[in-house]
Order: C-alpha cells, then sequence, then structure tokens
C-alpha cells in the first residue's frame, strides 16, 4: 500500500502582523471616538427616532408648485454659474501653480547648472502658496466675502476659486509626477521647453485622470455652493435655509431631489469627458 503523505498545514504568514495591526488601528481608533462623542446608539432612543419620524414624514410629498418651482430653478441656476465659475478661476489659479510645482517638468533638474538654486525656491515658494489657498475652507472665504461683497453668489465664487485653486494645483502636479514622466524627460534633455515637454509628454497619458478630477471637483463645488448659500452666497444653499427655519419639508425635499440631478448630471460629463479623451 503506498503510503499517505501528510499535507502541510495552510497558514498564513501574515497573519500575526495583520492581527497586530488591527489592534493597533481599534487601540487608536477608540479614544478618537470616544474623544467626537460618537455615540450612534442615541439615535435609536424612543424620542429621538420620534422626532426623526415627524421630521422625515413632512418631506412627502415633495413641493410642485409653480411659484416655488421657479424659485427652484432661479436658485438651481445660480447654484450651477457659482460653481462653473468658481471651478474656471480655481483652474486659472491652480493649473499654473500646479505646472510651476511638477518636478517632471523641472529643466534645472537635468543637471547642474546656474539656475537650479532659483527654480528650487520658485517651486518650493509655489508648494507654499498651494498650501495656503487650500488650508482654509471655502466657508471661512465665504463670510469674509459676504462681509466685503454683500449677500449674493459672487462671494461664493471667490471663496470656490480661492481653496479649489490651492486643492487642484497640488492634485494636479501629483497626476503629472505620478504617470510615466520619461517621454518628458527626454524632450527636455533634447532642448524642447517645459510646455511643450508638458503638452506632449505627460498630457497624452494624463489627460483623462485630470478631466475626470477637474469634473469631480467641479461636482464637489456644487455642493460647497449649497453650503455657502447657508452664511448667505445665495443658490440652493439660501433656499434651503429658509426651507428648513421654517419647518417646510416638502420644498426641502424638492432641493434634495434637484441635488440628486446635479451629481447624476456630473458623472454623465465624466464619462463623457473620459470617453471623448480615450
Amino acid at each position: 500500500m503506498t503510503a499517505t503523505l501528510a499535507r502541510p498545514a495552510l497558514r498564513d504568514p501574515h497573519a500575526g502582523r495583520r492581527l497586530a495591526g488591527w489592534l493597533t488601528a481599534l487601540a487608536v481608533a477608540w479614544p478618537v471616538l470616544a474623544l467626537s462623542e460618537f455615540k450612534p446608539w442615541a439615535l435609536f432612543g424612543s424620542g429621538n427616532l420620534a422626532v426623526i419620524g415627524g421630521f422625515l414624514a413632512g418631506f412627502f410629498p415633495p413641493d410642485s408648485s409653480p411659484a416655488f418651482l421657479a424659485l427652484l430653478a432661479k436658485a438651481t441656476l445660480e447654484t450651477l454659474a457659482m460653481a462653473t465659475a468658481g471651478t474656471a478661476m480655481a483652474l486659472l489659479i491652480g493649473a499654473p501653480l500646479g505646472f510651476v510645482t511638477t518636478r517632471a517638468l523641472s529643466i534645472s533638474r537635468i543637471g547642474p547648472g546656474p539656475g537650479r538654486v532659483q527654480a528650487g525656491i520658485v517651486r518650493q515658494a509655489a508648494r507654499w502658496v498651494l498650501m495656503v489657498l487650500r488650508a482654509i475652507p471655502e466657508i471661512v472665504w465665504a463670510l469674509l466675502f459676504v462681509r466685503a461683497l454683500g449677500l449674493g453668489p459672487a462671494a461664493g465664487v471667490l471663496a470656490l476659486a480661492i481653496t479649489y485653486g490651492g486643492m487642484l494645483g497640488k492634485v494636479y502636479a501629483e497626476i503629472l509626477e505620478s504617470t510615466d514622466t520619461r517621454p518628458a524627460r527626454a524632450l527636455l534633455e533634447s532642448g524642447s521647453g517645459r510646455l511643450a515637454a508638458l503638452c506632449y509628454g505627460l498630457l497624452p497619458h494624463t489627460a483623462q485622470e485630470l478631466a475626470s478630477y477637474t469634473v469631480y471637483r467641479w461636482e464637489c463645488a456644487v455642493r460647497a455652493s449649497v453650503v455657502m448659500g447657508f452664511v448667505g452666497a445665495g443658490g440652493l444653499g439660501q433656499l434651503m435655509d429658509q426651507s428648513m427655519k421654517m419647518l417646510n419639508g416638502g420644498e426641502a425635499s424638492s432641493i434634495l431631489l434637484v441635488f440628486l440631478a446635479l451629481v447624476l448630471l456630473a458623472d454623465m460629463l465624466s464619462n463623457a469627458l473620459r470617453k471623448l479623451l480615450a
């Protein structure tokens, strides 16, 4: 009879490391949750459930009166205009700064030269500018510009332009540096300019990702425009604030449906741009 060979016991060689990682994450998360007073079970109290149920019941049916729909259409156009103008201005701020901070387009990094120190200082200064721009939330800028310019979408446009300009510049630089930079480096070493290296060496590989992120940031700008409306920047947020203060759940649910439609619009636009640039 042939002897039966014993199979070696199957054991994950990294099981101990994974267990240690989970225990470390739990040890870190527990005090964080305690400090944030995260108590989700409080939602299921009898009194809280009654309040939440009564609040949600007021959302149905959505308000479809002609007068309110006219206000909703005007506020939607204001929100789209605010988000689009703010994103466009952010693009004008972030794209040049991202171009400056992209190391793959640095001619001075090819080899020793007289402008190496100055180029490094300029890149570092541009990084600091991007950090300052994105460090302050857009809602803070909106409060400041509402004080300076008064109520209306203009404050929201400037707030989005400043904060999102910093975000776009940082992410653009990271996307350009994460791709294959050898074509751009070859162009620079052969005497090409930085703009030509960007257009022919980096953009062909990153155009889809850049376009997708720009549309995503526009989608975020739409949501941020709604939030800034609560501080007087106009648009859907200001209309939502009025509806909530008046405890009009039907109007609030109609506004929420418009939010959903705008997000779907952003997804369709992103997919269309990716197919166009494929």
